[in-house]
C-alpha cells in the first residue's frame, strides 16, 4: 500500500525518485508547475522533451497520458510529464484527470521509482476545482496497483494543502 504524504512547498525542491510535471501537450515548457520544472531542471529536460516530440510524440502528449525524461538539475532522478484535462462544466473529464495519476504511477513503476512527488494536476490554469481535484488524486493513488512506496503531494498554497488534507484523513 502506498504511503501518502503532503507537503506545502515547491515541487522542484523535492528529493524523490520522480517528480510529476503537470505539462502541456507540447512538452516544451509553459507556465505554472511546467515552467518551474523546466526552469529549475535546466536545458536537459527541454532537450529530452524535444527528442520525444521528434520521435513518438510528434503531435504532442495526449491528455491523460504520461512519459518520463531525465530530471536534469533537479534533485530527482526523473520527471514524469502528464497532461491534465482542462475543467469544463459541459463535459465530465474526471476519468482523464484520474488517468494522469494512474499513468504517472505506471511510468514510475517502469522506471523503478519508489518515491514520487505530484502537484495538484489541472487545478491551476486548467481550472479544475481544488476540492474535486484533491478527491480524484487521492482516490486514484489509493486504488492504484503500483510498486511506488510513497506518493508525496506537493501543494503550492495553504488552500490546496487543506483540500488534500481533507481527503487523506
Amino acid at each position: 500500500m502506498v504511503t501518502i504524504a503532503l507537503v506545502q512547498g515547491n515541487i522542484t525542491e523535492q528529493h524523490v525518485d520522480a517528480i510529476v510535471n503537470a505539462a502541456n501537450s507540447s512538452l516544451l515548457g509553459g507556465g505554472g508547475v511546467d515552467g518551474a520544472i523546466h526552469r529549475a531542471g535546466g536545458p536537459e529536460i527541454l532537450a529530452a522533451c524535444r527528442a520525444l516530440r521528434a520521435s513518438h510524440y510528434g503531435k504532442g502528449l495526449p491528455t491523460g497520458k504520461a512519459v518520463a525524461t531525465t530530471a536534469g538539475r533537479l534533485p530527482a532522478r526523473w520527471v514524469i510529464h502528464t497532461v491534465g484535462p482542462r475543467f469544463t462544466h459541459d463535459e465530465d473529464r474526471s476519468e482523464l484527470l484520474a488517468s494522469c495519476y494512474r499513468e504517472s504511477l505506471r511510468a514510475a513503476d517502469e522506471l523503478g521509482a519508489r518515491t514520487v512527488a505530484f502537484p495538484a494536476i489541472s487545478t491551476g490554469i486548467y481550472g479544475w476545482p481544488i476540492d474535486d481535484g484533491a478527491r480524484i488524486a487521492v482516490e486514484t493513488v489509493r486504488e492504484a496497483r503500483t510498486s511506488v512506496e510513497e506518493v508525496r503531494f506537493v501543494l503550492f498554497d495553504q488552500r490546496a494543502y487543506e483540500a488534500f488534507a481533507a481527503q487523506v484523513r
